[in-house]
């Protein structure tokens, strides 16, 4: 382990360090300054919201925060020289605080996939997985906005959409057979469940910021915060109500509430910067509440035992579904509203970027999955998924050393006893 993670996470850093040495440099003629409030609560959002919400395994909470933060440090770096190369101006890529928040966003991307494969997958292996899907993200990110011309303020597309299918494609592909049967492991607790919440309300309550951050003028960014805001709150009953209804005793799921509540924020951001009423903005938050809780209810064992995509976190309930929902929004708004500012958005516009990101999301996944899965790479033993032991130092089992080294004599009669 010392040397397998060691050595290839130094390697990558020396290589982003050089290549920041030669390409990067500051942009003293920014006009984004403004913009460091927007920048702090998306950086919440990346390593608090994130980190916390996937801590609801009971014996993978350091992992689900620690290699949250492995993949974001990494993917900020590898973010800024990947969009960067599409920006560059006189050989440089010139940074800012929109910039940062672009890097910010290209590695939401990996970590809603890490969503998908979380407990089953190694850190050199999430590193890999993080160089392959942002540098396929900053392509598909590109077309989208450069040559289609869409709008996806909120990135409902290209950023949930995307991350979610990429995520599912690889576990398609990194299968485990073993796993059909539930590992005594893959639950929670009342704890972890709590900690996992702390992270959903961070990522509620900053989600206004992330629609809005690159929006292109005040007007807009606005806009995109008060949709974002009542998108948010009307999804949140009906996520309550539903919860209730689907149980047969009529309890709410701590599942869907820390999950299905975040779905309208998710499904509002592609128009949520286009003149669209707050009634709009409501409605979209009411379906992607819906459409999240039946599909944590209904879909998420069908994909399981049908077609063996072992999704840990319900990544395909938060951000897949709701970002195709986003994406349709996208299209509906845009032929009913007509053209907006300089750019003349169009329903086909919208959906060729709906589906180029859909396409490119599953073949990038699936190809990122064969690579996880080639046999130098190392692989996690079914028995030791979702358990933080097997990568970190596990203070319960440290004492129990230490108690066991302390009293040889005793647990020497103990064996002998037995």
């Amino acid at each position: 382990m010392r040397f397998k993670f060691a050595i290839p996470a130094l390697l990558l850093e020396v290589i982003i360090i050089v290549l920041f040495g030669i390409f990067v440099e500051y942009d003293k003629e920014s006009i984004s300054d403004h913009l460091y409030p927007h920048f702090q609560d998306v950086h919440v959002m990346i390593f608090v919201g994130f980190g916390f919400l996937m801590t609801f395994l009971k014996k993978y909470g350091f992992s689900s925060v620690g290699i949250n933060m492995l993949i974001a440090a990494f993917g900020l770096q590898w973010g800024t020289l990947m969009q960067g190369l599409w920006h560059m101006k006189a050989g440089k890529i010139h940074v800012n605080f929109k910039s940062i928040i672009n890097a910010d966003f290209s590695t939401a991307t990996a970590l809603i996939s890490f969503g998908a494969v979380l407990g089953k997958t190694t850190p050199i292996q999430m590193l890999i997985l993080t160089i392959l899907e942002i540098t396929i993200f900053a392509c598909n990110e590109h077309l989208v906005t450069e040559i289609f011309e869409a709008t996806d303020v909120g990135a409902s597309m290209t950023i949930h959409a995307f991350g979610a299918y990429f995520g599912l494609a690889v576990a398609l592909v990194l299968y485990r057979p073993g796993l059909n049967n539930k590992h005594e492991n893959d639950e929670s607790t009342y704890h972890s469940d709590l900690f996992a919440m702390i992270g959903s309300l961070f990522l509620w309550l900053f989600w206004p910021s992330f629609n809005s951050a690159i929006a292109p003028d005040a007007s807009s960014q606005r806009i995109a915060i008060i949709n974002t805001y009542y998108s948010l709150a009307a999804c949140t009953i009906i996520t309550f109500a539903l919860s209730s209804l689907v149980d047969q005793r009529g309890k709410f799921s701590m599942v869907l509430i820390q999950n299905a509540t975040l779905a309208g924020g998710v499904a509002v951001g592609t128009c949520a910067d286009l003149p669209i009423h707050p009634f709009l903005a409501m409605c979209i938050g009411i379906i992607a509440g819906i459409v999240s809780v039946l599909g944590f209810h209904f879909l998420t064992p069908v994909l399981a035992s049908k077609l063996h995509i072992q999704d840990t976190c319900g990544v395909h309930n938060l951000h897949g579904l709701p970002g195709i929902l986003g994406g349709i929004a996208g299209i509906i708004v845009t032929a009913v509203k007509g053209g907006t500012r300089d750019i003349p958005f169009t329903p086909g516009k919208q959906a060729a970027a709906l589906g180029s990101t859909l396409g490119i999301a599953l073949a990038g996944g699936a190809l990122t999955g064969a690579i996880l899965k080639l046999p130098f790479l190392g692989q996690v033993s079914d028995q030791h998924c979702f358990d933080d032991s097997v990568y970190w130092e596990v203070p319960e089992e440290e004492n129990a050393h230490e108690i066991h080294s302390n009293n040889p004599d005793e647990h020497s009669r103990f064996e002998a006893a037995v």
